[in-house]
């Protein structure tokens, strides 16, 4: 067991609150790229302008979504490596992962014509929306090596407790995006092409000023017994390997998720338009509920890695409680908003009566979902904090069985309110099945 005391992670509600406001706020900025983006198309270009931007974030967004287990898979192996005073395996696990991000975003570059051809023919836009579309995608995809590399350098970050440090990352990361789209889109005319552009760079911007912060990061931290970026540890086979299984276990584990938020999608598609609209709506007061309880389970997933390295078991079943506590409390704050001040924030963003009927009808199942959706948030960042990612990737494929299949029955009988229901099933089924693994994740620790 370490004998440095620094190496076990603070277990009061002030440390955790402090460590995940600034995870809060920085999830939260992260919609302003596209808002900023749809504003200035919205001011300056035409409807076609628009829908490409539209279809091409969406496009981005789920790809990026894809390789997200470049962020999750550092922070647990990054905070357990801290745990354990590790140095050498921090600094390996961050340039393990980050090469990694640089090539899959090569990867990505070289493969854009089909991918692209791919994702257009699956969405369906108009011609002339795929085709402004298109050069959207052909400039924005050069950003892929930095944007992927820094999932790994912000995981680090998070996994070493600097969530203020990603808080700063990502207000440059906007403002300096901002201002571009409003420099080459605006000033300039360029139109969508300088929307791309302007991300591209920022993207670059971002990743290039978090390389340099987590390299003063790591060298303050460097003791000067070892040698800075150990290559032949880097290399380790051995640890390359199980680093890669870990990432794919947590990427089938997030294709799960899209898949079930997509076939959530498409069976409200399938009810009507009115549906579709409605259940639209209230899906972004689920994600805007996420921003909160993703905040407290990535620092979860820093403050149980940590002590799950250091073998402190006591510590650990410590912050497993205090952190859950906190994600409860926060959950049914947000259920309670939800559910008292829904109907009015409907009325704001529709004036459509039929789908103000629709949303306010579904609005109870929302509210609830968003309350009982805590306890997978958090089982979520404590597996990924132990880095038991297998027991997610098998926790993820039965939630997601059970989720259809409930979605058949219950959508057929009740149509839209069997479709929430069925949704609910789904998080629970989540928190259920990692809930029945977590004995053999504590006894894990104690070995």
């Amino acid at each position: 067991m370490p004998s440095n005391s620094n190496s076990i992670p603070p277990t009061s509600f002030k440390a955790i609150i402090s460590r995940a406001w600034p995870i809060i706020l920085a999830n939260s900025a992260s919609p302003l790229l596209g808002l900023t983006d749809t504003a200035v198309i919205g001011r300056t270009g035409t409807e076609v302008s628009l829908g490409a931007i539209a279809l091409g974030s969406l496009i981005f967004s789920f790809v990026y979504w894809t390789f997200g287990f470049l962020r999750m898979g550092t922070t647990g192996l990054v905070a357990q490596a801290n745990g354990s005073e590790d140095e050498i395996e921090v600094q390996a696990t961050l340039a393990r992962a980050a090469l990694m991000g640089c090539a899959i975003g090569l990867l990505l570059i070289l493969a854009q014509v089909p991918i692209f051809k791919l994702a257009l023919s699956i969405l369906s836009g108009s011609q002339a929306v795929e085709s402004v579309a298109g050069t959207y995608m052909e400039l924005r995809i050069w950003g892929a090596p930095a944007t992927l590399a820094n999932y790994a350098l912000l995981g680090a970050l998070i996994g070493l407790g600097h969530s203020r440090t990603l808080l700063v990352i990502q207000i440059v990361l906007n403002s300096i995006n901002i201002l571009l789209d409003v420099l080459f889109a605006g000033y300039l005319g360029m139109g969508v092409a300088g929307i791309a552009l302007g991300t591209m760079i920022a993207e670059w911007s971002a990743g290039i000023l978090s390389f340099i912060l987590i390299l003063r990061i790591l060298r303050k931290r460097h003791s000067g017994e070892t040698p800075f970026w150990p290559w032949d540890h880097i290399r380790d086979l051995r640890r390359l390997g199980r680093t890669m299984l870990i990432q794919l276990d947590i990427m089938v584990r997030t294709l799960c998720l899209l898949i079930g938020f997509g076939w959530f999608t498409q069976q409200g598609a399938r009810l009507g338009d009115v549906t579709l609209a409605a259940n639209h709506i209230l899906l972004q007061f689920v994600a805007f509920s996420a921003f909160f309880l993703d905040g407290i389970a990535y620092a979860s997933e820093a403050l149980v890695g940590a002590a799950a390295g250091a073998r402190r078991v006591n510590v650990f079943n410590t912050l497993v409680r205090k952190t859950t506590i906190l994600a409860a409390i926060v959950a049914l704050a947000l259920s309670a908003s939800v559910y008292s001040f829904g109907q009015t924030l409907i009325h704001v963003l529709t004036d459509l009566d039929t789908i103000r009927l629709a949303t306010t009808q579904a609005l109870p199942f929302a509210a609830a979902y968003i309350l009982v959706s805590f306890m997978a948030f958090q089982l979520d960042g404590i597996y990924i904090g132990v880095t038991r990612t297998r027991d997610m990737r098998n926790a993820a494929l039965a939630s997601l069985g059970i989720y259809i299949g409930a979605g058949w029955l219950l959508t057929d009988n009740w149509e839209n309110t069997g479709l929430w229901l069925a949704f609910i099933c789904f998080i629970l089924a989540r928190a259920c099945t990692l809930g029945a693994l977590y004995p053999r994740l504590v006894k894990s620790i104690e070995r």
